[in-house]
């Protein structure tokens, strides 16, 4: 029997209401009760917080020195990220796919296991240098424990994201415009500074504005190389005004948040600013560009592309590698002296790291499956639904994960302080705070591609069904779902991969009991156990080229653009 016209609106209206239920729970209240924390604790205007914080000289320090090594590594991103996009995209060096996942693979590793990995490569202790006989002194100074430490790696961590940007862009680059360039007897210098990089100019700036939010966000590299060499930004301060005062400083380190939070829009709002200066629309679409031949340059390109992934991806993680073998600090690793005694400790000895792993593992599954079940309708209203609001809709999905990590651990912290309302269930202090986190964070990477799955998708079976009488959850259940399932499971790889190593905001939230591998490699490092550290780290280096790999044989039936190392 069809379904009435009337059964048809009650559907649409419960869908509508279970997705803006679920933007409100993860989205919106967590954000509205920050801001009520910072704004009116307590019925009352805080002006003694705001003051606190505004006098107070470790804050402005610590705010400076975000912005110093946000525009830094920003910078560095930039200029890395439209150079191999440049490269990859309209010259004919051959290799692409290989060499793409290799300088994407940065981006899907952690940031402290980053930051670990290349501290393995430098300083006294280093396996490496002291296999080769240049290791300084014990005692010496690691040189990336500093300001420009921070910047370089920043850099490297999120030079990719540029990349996928900006060769997005370079996908929709008309060949008409070049050819005709090209045709005029325009080098190919000029052709790539007076068309291609001018009409890039959106990708470009948006790349930067979404890599600085990243930068200023970042609590991982800061914490592993500006702690060491008190050096602060805002994330490692919340973190330690949190570790030493706990809930007393909520209000403290919530101010502290919003301010990350409105150095972030700054550069989101600058961004948006730029690109709305000058019209960038293509009026024509076309076949991508004509690759250039490079020629006698094309060996000697492709020589220097893959010392570039020897360099930021290789010589770290041989160092740590290298680092998870040795017995002690300073010991020279040899056939003799290495061992994987720290393998088996951190798997079967060390109780916190087997909770650990554990924990990770639920968390990181349920937040994927979560994400997977609601992306599917979610993406369905943001894609094909006509409404006006859709776009703020859009835009209350983003917010989590546009606005650094740090924000949405401290909004949960505050938002889950005092048992729930009516149910009085308690979640402050355990794992399901971090679960609620991850829920709200990670969301929007499944959606993402989701989308994407939609626009790539034929409406007309499901079309047919509707006019054949079927309702909106018969249709979703039965024809949507399995059609793009793949492109949302794609999503849902891409957040286990995220959140199986994330810090930020569980370093914030978690408690005895519910550590994550994040913190558990955090708390080896800053107890002195590099070795034990590295190997927690090689572990999940491991796992992530795995599951990359994993994701790469199904390629073929996912929509394009879903998977980010994919060309």
């Amino acid at each position: 029997m069809s379904a009435t016209r009337k059964e048809r609106q009650g559907q649409e209206l419960a869908l509508t209401t279970m997705i803006v239920a679920l933007i409100v729970i993860f989205s919106l209240l967590p954000m509205a009760r920050l801001l009520q924390e910072v704004i009116l604790p307590g019925g009352s205007l805080s002006v003694d917080v705001i003051y606190k914080g505004l006098v107070s000289n470790t804050t402005w320090v610590a705010t400076w020195n975000t912005i110093a090594v946000g525009l830094g590594g920003t910078l560095f991103a930039l200029v890395l990220g439209v150079a191999v996009a440049i490269l990859v995209s309209i010259t004919d060096v051959r290799q692409r796919q290989a060499f793409v996942l290799c300088f994407v693979t940065p981006l899907m590793i952690a940031p402290q296991v980053t930051a670990l990995a290349w501290l393995q490569l430098f300083g006294p202790s280093s396996p490496l240098l002291n296999m080769l006989g240049i290791a300084p002194p014990l005692g010496t100074r690691n040189p990336l424990y500093s300001p420009e430490g921070i910047v370089f790696l920043l850099g490297i961590q999120y030079a990719p994201l540029v990349f996928l940007i900006v060769r997005a862009g370079m996908r929709k680059l008309p060949r008409e415009l070049v050819e005709a360039a090209q045709s005029s007897g325009a080098g190919w210098a000029r052709v790539l500074f007076t068309i291609i990089l001018p009409l890039m100019t959106p990708s470009i700036v948006g790349a930067a504005a979404l890599t600085f939010v990243s930068c200023v966000g970042n609590f991982g590299i800061p914490a592993f190389l500006g702690i060491p060499a008190n050096y602060l930004v805002l994330p490692t301060l919340i973190y330690q005004r949190l570790a030493g005062g706990g809930p007393a400083v909520l209000s403290e380190v919530a101010f502290l948040s919003v301010l990350i939070g409105i150095i972030a829009m700054i550069g989101i709002v600058l961004q948006d600013r730029l690109s709305s200066r000058r019209d960038f629309r293509i009026t024509s679409t076309s076949l991508s560009v004509t690759p250039y031949e490079l020629g006698r340059w094309r060996v000697p390109m492709e020589i220097g592309m893959w010392v570039l992934i020897a360099i930021i991806l290789v010589l770290p993680l041989v160092g740590l590698v290298l680092t998870s073998l040795v017995r002690g600090y300073g010991v020279t690793l040899s056939a003799d002296t290495a061992t994987l005694e720290n393998y088996r400790f951190v798997i079967f000895e060390h109780v916190a790291a087997r909770r650990a792993f554990l924990n990770s593992m639920y968390l990181s599954a349920a937040a994927a499956v979560f994400a997977v079940f609601v992306a599917i309708p979610l993406g369905y209203v943001i894609a094909w639904s006509k409404n006006r609001w859709i776009k703020m809709l859009n835009l209350a999905v983003e917010l989590p994960y546009a606005l650094p990590g740090v924000v949405l651990a401290i909004a949960s912290l505050l938002l889950f302080l005092k048992p729930m309302p009516i149910t009085g269930i308690q979640i402050y202090n355990t794992v399901w705070i971090i679960l609620y986190a991850y829920l709200a964070r990670f969301l929007v990477l499944a959606v993402r591609p989701t989308v994407t799955g939609y626009f790539q998708l034929d409406r007309a079976l499901e079309e047919a069904a509707q006019v054949a009488g079927a309702g909106l959850f018969t249709r979703l259940r039965t024809i949507i779902f399995p059609l793009i399932a793949p492109a949302a499971m794609a999503g849902g790889l891409l957040i286990f991969m995220t959140a199986l190593c994330e810090l930020t905001v569980s370093a914030l939230l978690w408690s005895s009991g519910s550590e994550t591998i994040g913190v558990v490699i955090f708390s080896f490092e800053q107890g002195g156990d590099s070795k034990y550290a590295a190997a927690v780290s090689a572990i999940m280096v491991a796992t992530t080229f795995l599951l990359m790999l994993l994701a790469s044989l199904f390629a073929n039936k996912l929509p394009d653009g879903v998977l980010p190392w994919r060309d």
